[in-house]
């Protein structure tokens, strides 16, 4: 599932400026309206201007049909995800928001500054997109956790799709990794963060492999150095996996903020393995595709819808 399955359509200039247009004149009159509670979810409230942001979204994807009564059941399942992710300690920092917000505005052909012009213009707002964003990664790290916990292929499973394969192992890269933590207290973090990521990016900026970062580090204060050791890349965390990716050996992440305080990741080595763990893995991973995800992901919500307290104002 991506962060932005919902919202599919929101993929040309052109589409948005034409919704922009006609939704206009209908969002000021709402605007006008008193903040009022409509709905409370587990003593979350979802008021009339939450509703009101999500039927501008959903007008700016060009959907059709009762717009308020979808927006409506959007921003209850959104507080039921909200609520999840907070129970599983499931954290998506600010950092990683606006880097997933950036990236929608560059894949669009915009700057933030053009995205933010346009969310506020069809009244949608910056602010309620993103934590759209941040409900939809973090659904994604529960789903993730939900299936890992369901179990795991058989070894007769595994050994079924190797010979429908013709009897070949599947192959995965394999990763040497090393994470770099320069702790913030969240007591110190408006104060510290600033300062921190500076230290982090100078000390990045000389990795040049795994032996020589213990040495670096000495001296720093609250800098932790973790070993992962041997990673495969269907094991990668998804928050790092496309850096890890795109890092050749020897070489770290870019600086990213985190619950934690600042970090990177440094990728020591890399080397291409084939054996029956590797096999479980990969066929597990193919396993997941977008429509079981789907699927899941909606039952889960269901259960969840089931089992809350939903009361109307």
């Amino acid at each position: 599932m991506t962060i932005f399955s919902n919202c599919g359509r929101i993929l040309r200039l052109g589409a948005l400026t034409l919704a922009v247009a006609t939704a206009m004149p209908l969002l000021h009159g709402a605007s006008a309206l008193a903040t009022e509670i409509r709905y409370v979810v587990n003593n979350a409230p979802i008021t009339s201007y939450d509703i009101d942001r999500r039927v501008a979204f959903l007008k700016l994807q060009r959907e059709g049909g009762n717009l308020r009564q979808k927006a409506t059941d959007q921003m209850i399942e959104q507080a039921l995800k909200l609520q999840e992710m907070q129970r599983r300690k499931v954290n998506i920092p600010n950092e990683m928001v606006n880097q997933a917000y950036a990236r929608f505005a560059s894949g669009n052909r915009m700057s933030t500054s053009q995205l933010n012009s346009v969310l506020a213009q069809s009244g949608v707002t910056a602010e309620h997109f993103k934590e759209f964003i941040r409900s939809q990664i973090g659904w994604g790290r529960v789903m993730q956790m939900r299936s890992s916990s369901a179990g795991k292929l058989s070894e007769q499973d595994v050994v079924a799709k190797m010979l429908e394969q013709g009897g070949n192992k599947p192959s995965a890269t394999e990763y040497m990794l090393q994470q770099v933590i320069f702790v913030v207290p969240s007591g110190e973090r408006s104060s510290l963060l600033g300062k921190r990521k500076r230290e982090a990016q100078a000390m990045r900026g000389r990795f040049n492999g795994c032996d020589s970062t213990r040495e670096f580090a000495k001296g720093l204060i609250d800098v932790t150095v973790r070993d992962l050791g041997r990673v495969l890349e269907p094991e990668l965390p998804g928050d790092w996996k496309d850096q890890i990716k795109k890092t050749s050996p020897g070489n770290a992440t870019g600086v990213r903020e985190t619950d934690r305080g600042v970090e990177f990741i440094g990728v020591c080595s890399t080397r291409e393995v084939s054996d029956d763990r590797v096999a479980q893995m990969v066929f597990q991973n193919e396993g997941a595709g977008n429509e079981a995800t789907e699927k899941a992901s909606e039952e889960y919500l269901a259960e969840l819808r089931k089992n809350a307290r939903i009361s109307q104002r």
